[in-house]
């Protein structure tokens, strides 16, 4: 009886009240259907969510389980492919643990306590479709092993690597990022050789001595400040003809380390040098567009180290041009320089 009072009410519902959306209407919808009441709870995905985690229901494949001072990684349901474990406490990885979610495209784990001991050697390799693994701010040793090739994107920046063994990163060849920042590496050896679709490399904060040979064409962005290069070779930047952004600062740079074509690449667009031990502006190529040289020695504005030839034809793309901390004078600029850096924006000395 009362069942048939609740269709009589809704019956006369407004059809301006009834688009409202409203929990007791969506139950009684079900109800009036001859559907299970409890249906709408199940369609919203978080049915098999783990009570660690949220599931959100306009986001069914997604499972957030981070801040919550996790020690384990829980069940991950089949229908998952990212996953959010980021701030928590987690100390291990046993095999098996993802192998009911082999979708899985993101794994995300930085902020944890894993170590290289505790991560189990194939716990990613039937990951067929994973494309992000952030593994940044552990206590890892060493790279995890049997990583799957279809992984573009790799951060393992602020753990504790050294090395890199030369096939720690083999068959990654849709890699397009790797993080290894703020590490203590001193070489990489051939270890990033095959990666032949890596774009950016981040270096940067290790104990490099010297810039890393065999490193792919494929390069676009470069990352090596703060470490302790103080030479570079000769045409080293020549074979990457996509390289574009080039980060060299506080490192142990001197005129004497740096022949005079080094910089003469023509996909340079931003080099970074500040803060090194430099008495002289490095001859770059016309095509550079922003120029960070501040922080060194530089005594001297010098302009055929941005123009070769300076007339109405000949001029360099420079927009950013920074001198500031150096010892150049102002009354030492040439006369010529608005005419060779006529499209420089800023340029502080």
């Amino acid at each position: 009886m009362k069942l048939f009072i609740i269709f009589i009410i809704a019956s006369f519902c407004g059809a301006s009240y009834c688009q409202y959306d409203n929990g007791f209407f969506t139950w009684l919808n079900y109800l009036r259907r001859g559907y299970n009441p409890y249906a709408y709870l199940e369609s919203s995905g978080s049915a098999d969510c783990p009570l660690e985690c949220h599931c959100p229901s306009n986001f069914p494949t997604a499972m957030y389980c981070d801040s919550r001072k996790l020690k384990h990684i829980p069940y991950v349901p089949s229908r998952m492919k990212y996953v959010y474990f980021q701030n928590n406490q987690i100390a291990s990885i046993q095999n098996g643990v993802f192998d009911n979610a082999t979708g899985l495209i993101w794994i995300i784990l930085h902020n944890n306590n894993l170590t290289s001991e505790q991560i189990d050697s194939k716990v990613f390799s039937k990951l067929k479709n994973l494309e992000r693994l952030y593994l940044h701010h552990n206590k890892l040793t060493k790279i995890p092993t049997a990583l799957p090739r279809s992984l573009k994107e790799l951060q393992l920046s602020s753990n504790y690597l050294s090395s890199i063994p030369a096939d720690g990163l083999e068959g990654l060849d849709n890699l397009t990022a790797l993080y290894l920042n703020d590490n203590q590496l001193k070489d990489v050896g051939g270890a990033l050789r095959g990666l032949s679709s890596l774009a950016l490399l981040d270096l940067s904060n290790n104990k490099l001595k010297k810039l890393p040979e065999n490193l792919p064409n494929s390069l676009n962005q470069l990352y090596l400040e703060s470490n302790h290069v103080n030479t570079i070779p000769d045409e080293y930047f020549s074979k990457f003809l996509r390289l574009r952004y080039v980060r060299l600062s506080k490192n142990d740079l001197t005129d004497a380390g740096i022949p005079s074509n080094t910089f003469n690449s023509s996909s340079l667009i931003e080099l970074d040098l500040s803060y090194n031990k430099l008495q002289k502006i490095p001859p770059v190529n016309p095509n550079l567009e922003n120029l960070y040289l501040h922080a060194n020695r530089i005594k001297e504005f010098s302009l055929t180290s941005f123009c070769k030839v300076i007339d109405i034809m000949n001029f360099s793309r420079i927009r950013v041009l920074r001198l500031d901390g150096n010892e150049i004078r102002q009354d030492t600029i040439p006369a010529e320089a608005p005419l060779c850096l006529r499209r420089a924006a800023i340029i502080d000395i």
